[in-house]
């Protein structure tokens, strides 16, 4: 990144203005913006305002719907299945998240699985909405372009498929984990390619299973996924849920989202909430958290390591430092935002 900083709430407005322009509702245009600032603050700016110039082109090309009837399609107390009508990913996924945290604060749990979606970025910003709620969430989504095989093959069917869980605490930094069931998403590919700086042995290889470093020859291969043959297993959970169980896009169906800019992609998602209550008092739950977590980030590092941390560990000072400093943009992505502006006629031009 370059040393380039934009202050979060002048990114946050950009983003709206940028998306209003383009038609987007401003109740929609508001949670959209949040939600990819959200994966910036966490660090996560392979899913942040980088993504604006891909999804203003598909904004551009009519492939959303800009005024979509968002809705549960099939629904118990403790479940619904969620329709999102071609709309905005970040939209469609706040409003099955905030879905499941109503049902589970009066049942105690909900799964809500989700089609008709598009991508919404950084897996965990959703799962942290359940937070404040003192709430145990799990999301999963069918990535929008495919980019692996299945293991042993070389036939594209499988994508990044991320998956994310949020668990509170009490004192402690509540545990939030985001990844891809791939080593790397492919929004850390991009970064690469726009950076042009090599990629580490282990995130891609060609089909004659060579590794792949250097970005300009990302279209020749394919992601490998984390853990050999146990990472495509989990990969393949992900599609099965959040895509086949919903009637979403899986396999051969998806729509590649960064070439095709006008076919719905019919993404598929789920989300699940539950209140810890249900299996034992809230207050010692949170303490014996606080308790584990300390208990392992101060356990004995490896000689010349450490400190021994837990998975978004850093996502807390991150936000912190952002929020005062801004938000770092590098010198391609600033290009693209401003382009971004002077096509929609913005008075923010990003001059910095």
């Amino acid at each position: 990144m370059s040393d380039a900083r934009i202050a979060v709430d002048r990114l946050l407005a950009f983003v709206e203005a940028a998306v209003v322009a383009q038609g987007v509702r401003a109740d929609h245009a508001s949670i959209f913006a949040q939600r990819m600032l959200e994966a910036d603050l966490r660090g996560m700016h392979g899913h942040g305002v980088v993504r604006l110039g891909p999804y203003s082109q598909r904004l551009q090309a009519g492939g959303y719907n800009l005024d979509p009837n968002i809705r549960a399609v099939r629904e118990t107390p403790s479940s619904a299945l969620v329709d999102g009508d071609n709309g905005l990913g970040q939209v469609v996924v706040t409003f099955a998240a905030e879905l499941a945290i109503e049902k589970a604060r009066a049942t105690g749990l909900a799964w809500v699985g989700i089609r008709g979606s598009n991508h919404a970025g950084a897996a965990g910003v959703y799962t942290a909405l359940t937070l404040p709620h003192d709430m145990v969430s799990m999301y999963m989504a069918v990535a929008n372009a495919n980019h692996m095989p299945p293991w042993g093959g070389v036939d594209m069917l499988l994508s990044t498929n991320p998956m994310a869980f949020a668990i509170p605490a009490g004192e402690e930094p509540a545990f939030v984990l985001d990844m891809a069931t791939t080593v790397a998403s492919f929004g850390k590919i991009r970064q690469h390619i726009a950076s042009g700086e090599p990629m580490p042995v282990g995130w891609m290889i060609d089909r004659r299973g060579e590794p792949i470093t250097d970005p300009s020859r990302a279209h020749e291969g394919f992601l490998l996924p984390i853990g050999g043959y146990k990472g495509y297993g989990l990969n393949l959970v992900v599609g099965l849920l959040a895509g086949v169980l919903n009637g979403a896009a899986f396999g051969s169906s998806i729509v590649n989202f960064s070439e095709d800019f006008e076919t719905p992609t019919n993404t598929g998602q789920l989300f699940f909430a539950m209140r810890p209550d249900l299996f034992r008092d809230l207050a010692e739950f949170k303490a014996e958290m606080d308790l584990r977590l300390r208990e392992i980030r101060t356990s004995t590092p490896m000689e010349g390591q450490g400190p021994v941390r837990i998975p978004g560990d850093q996502a807390p000072s991150r936000e912190r430092e952002m929020r005062a400093q801004g938000i770092p943009v590098s010198d391609a992505v600033l290009k693209s935002l401003r382009g971004v502006a002077e096509s929609l006629g913005l008075e923010d031009r990003l001059e910095v």
